[in-house]
């Protein structure tokens, strides 16, 4: 049986991140230290795909999620003209990529494409943080939904603040393009995508979740962000009820 400091001392550790219902919330809070934004530009047109997106599929069951990092699928449209559209692909996506690639004086953008908190990368997993970035606390209520952000060092001044909505176990029937006679089958995929001021004197930003979709949102991440600066400060993320 647990001592009552092992229990205090659990608790505390829960604390660091928590997904919680409470009153018909759901409260989703880093800890103070970093959690990394773990994107992957990603196509139904593309042949290499598959594998990646089968990794990140298996991220479901790790440790590591929500706690020490924030998965997030955008499936891009330049690979629309081989004659399979990607239902799941928006210019919007494609151009988040392509500011990346300017950002970093790439010369072109392509599928699969990991970006580790707004860095180009592989398909690796990161494992901790010593930075102290500050809390990010996302809370849901029906389809309301808040983020409050305390930085580490109690900096005062406007950021910009995300909210991605997460499809799962989403699936297509490939009939043309590189994948032609494919079934497929995708998970973190982002259906929607919100962004919001927080300015100096804002303590939250509100939005509103749309669940009415054919696709449900199974999860939701949000992070923050410097004015017109694509370098996630903080993330966090978790899964909705079912």
């Amino acid at each position: 049986m647990a001592t009552p400091r092992l229990l205090v001392l659990l608790t505390i550790a829960s604390l660091c991140f928590s997904g919680r219902v409470r009153a018909g919330e759901t409260i989703f809070e880093s800890g103070p230290g970093k959690v990394h934004l773990l994107e992957l530009f990603t196509s139904e047109g593309c042949s290499s795909c598959p594998p990646a997106e089968a990794w990140f599929t298996q991220l479901k069951s790790d440790n590591g999620l929500w706690r020490e990092f924030v998965p997030v699928a955008f499936h891009v449209d330049y690979w629309d003209h081989l004659g399979w559209r990607d239902r799941f692909a928006t210019k919007e996506w494609t151009s988040r990529q392509q500011t990346y690639a300017a950002r970093w004086r790439a010369g072109s953008v392509y599928t699969p494409g990991f970006v580790l908190d707004g860095h180009e990368s592989q398909a690796q997993l990161p494992r901790g943080s010593k930075e102290m970035a500050g809390k990010l606390l996302l809370k849901t209520n029906g389809d309301d939904a808040q983020v409050s952000f305390k930085p580490a060092q109690n900096e005062v001044h406007a950021r910009e603040v995300y909210l991605a909505s997460l499809g799962f176990a989403l699936t297509a029937a490939v009939a043309a393009g590189e994948n032609k006679g494919r079934k497929l089958s995708h998970d973190f995929v982002v259906l929607s995508l919100q962004k919001s001021s927080l300015p100096e004197n804002a303590t939250e930003a509100k939005f509103k979740i749309d669940n009415s979709g054919p696709d449900k949102i199974g999860a939701l991440a949000a992070w923050i962000t410097d004015p017109d600066d694509p370098i996630p400060i903080q993330a966090v993320g978790g899964w909705l009820p079912k």
